[in-house]
């Protein structure tokens, strides 16, 4: 599947490669990440009021400062306008609390609707399944937390891993699901109805995952 890269404006590193089918968008600050990183930049969005607008580029939208959506928000908008249904977010974690708790929903907001998209930043991984599942292989290692985005999020199940879960309704008031382990076997994490952030390491996420 074709990929849309997005830096956003704090540091991270951009170990991405894009080939001629993909596309890379820097939201406001995000397009000097990219380019200190040598990245290829097709778009560049945002009200530039963390950095200056960028000189002799031709693909830039500027948006005023006064607007109802972030920088972030407006870039996946862009992403899903051109076809891209697989988005890779940098540097858009951490920081201000604000923007971190503002990514999150709109990235949640769009996994519901069926698009395939993650919050990385310098080790590790947000990710969003919906009433779906996803299965790890022996190989994955470390840390794994699953939290509900919708209110409740119903037929939970973990499989595989430390602590269990068998057809469990998961609230999003609860720190239940933080802190999980894997413990080298396969598993698998499934929710009937609901939403689910996981969060566990790229290299889980990029070399030992399997949706559906």
């Amino acid at each position: 599947m074709n990929t849309c890269y997005i830096a956003c404006a704090l540091d991270a590193v951009l170990d991405f490669t894009p080939d001629e089918t993909d596309f890379v968008i820097g939201a406001d600050r995000g397009y000097r990440v990219l380019k200190e990183q040598n990245k290829r930049v097709d778009l560049v969005v945002g009200d530039f009021d963390s950095s200056d607008l960028p000189i002799g580029l031709k693909s830039v939208v500027k948006y005023p400062v006064q607007k109802d959506e972030t920088d972030g928000a407006i870039a996946i908008k862009h992403a899903l306008s051109r076809g891209y249904e697989k988005i890779r977010i940098y540097g858009a974690i951490g920081g201000l609390l604000d923007h971190t708790i503002a990514i999150i929903s709109t990235a949640c907001m769009h996994a519901e609707a069926g698009v395939d998209i993650a919050l990385i930043d310098a080790e590790n991984v947000l990710f969003f399944i919906s009433n779906s599942k996803v299965s790890f292989d022996e190989g994955a290692k470390g840390r794994i937390s699953v939290f509900s985005h919708t209110d409740k999020s119903f037929g939970v199940y973990e499989k595989g891993l430390l602590y269990t879960l068998d057809n469990y309704t998961l609230d999003n008031k609860t720190s239940l699901g933080s802190g999980n382990s894997f413990k080298g076997a396969a598993s698998e994490i499934y929710v009937e109805n609901g939403t689910l952030m996981i969060y566990t390491s790229k290299n889980n996420f990029d070399n030992h995952l399997t949706r559906g």
